[in-house]
């Protein structure tokens, strides 16, 4: 079997004496959608936090193609390959779409300490922004205002700013949040598209969406793995009905 890109191993994160996650250890491989789901509180969040390093672990590992990287800042772990998307959005409303891909292309630059050029002058920034908005669909808008996108498809522009940055890796945390039926249909589209050159991890209260997007699924329950599985093995669990899908009450 190939080697999981992104794994943890007994990955702990507390707070005070509370285990937001607790001894959790997961594999995300490339080419697949590892989803993990679970009630409010199961420290979902939490754990893509961790991964992205925007929260650092009481103790565990976290290895990038084997190396680990528990501990190190958001912006290293991010040149490394990891590109997070967050449940609210996250963009610069006063700037046109084009600027807020160009802004995350930027900053794969060996140094953005450069006053001297223009931001323009850097042509390789200007095609990783407009390969970026093309991918996500939004190819055509570059020169609109990001404000003045609808919901859904300023959650497309936020994946594309992380595109832009190029990673291997998406932490993507609610992507479908706040959506309509049509805009979650062409965000699943889209991440479908993804998929075969991305390892993800799907944060996701869409039970639709997760089961049409995952290859992997794991349940998290008070910071722990209930069970990790592919989706019919999840869907069949007795223990994952109880504690999260639901049992059908007999008629």
């Amino acid at each position: 079997m190939t080697e999981a890109v992104l794994r943890t191993e007994r990955l702990c994160k507390h707070f005070g004496g509370l285990a937001a996650v607790n001894e959790v250890s997961l594999e995300f491989f490339s080419d697949q959608v590892h989803a993990v789901i679970g009630p409010n509180g199961a420290g979902k969040t939490t754990l893509t936090s961790l991964l992205s390093g925007d929260l650092r672990c009481s103790s565990g590992c976290i290895y990038l193609d084997g190396k680990d990287i528990a501990g190190l800042s958001a912006d290293r772990i991010s040149q490394r390959g990891v590109g997070r998307s967050y449940q609210k959005t996250n963009i610069f409303l006063p700037f046109t779409v084009f600027e807020n891909c160009r802004i995350a292309a930027q900053s794969r630059l060996p140094s953005s300490m450069r006053f001297i050029r223009p931001a323009l002058a850097y042509r390789e920034v200007m095609r990783e922004a407009e390969r970026a908005l093309e991918q996500v669909g939004l190819a055509g808008r570059g020169q609109e205002p990001a404000a003045t996108l609808s919901h859904g498809e300023q959650r497309q522009l936020e994946i594309a700013m992380t595109l832009a940055t190029r990673p291997r890796v998406l932490l993507l945390d609610e992507p479908l949040a706040g959506m309509g039926s049509e805009d979650s249909a062409r965000m699943v589209e889209l991440l479908q598209q993804l998929k075969p050159s991305h390892a993800m991890l799907l944060v996701e209260h869409d039970m639709d969406a997760v089961f049409a997007l995952a290859d992997r699924l794991t349940v998290m329950v008070d910071g722990r793995v209930l069970e990790s599985g592919t989706p019919e093995a999840i869907r069949a669990s007795a223990a994952v009905q109880e504690a999260y899908l639901g049992v059908e009450e007999p008629q």
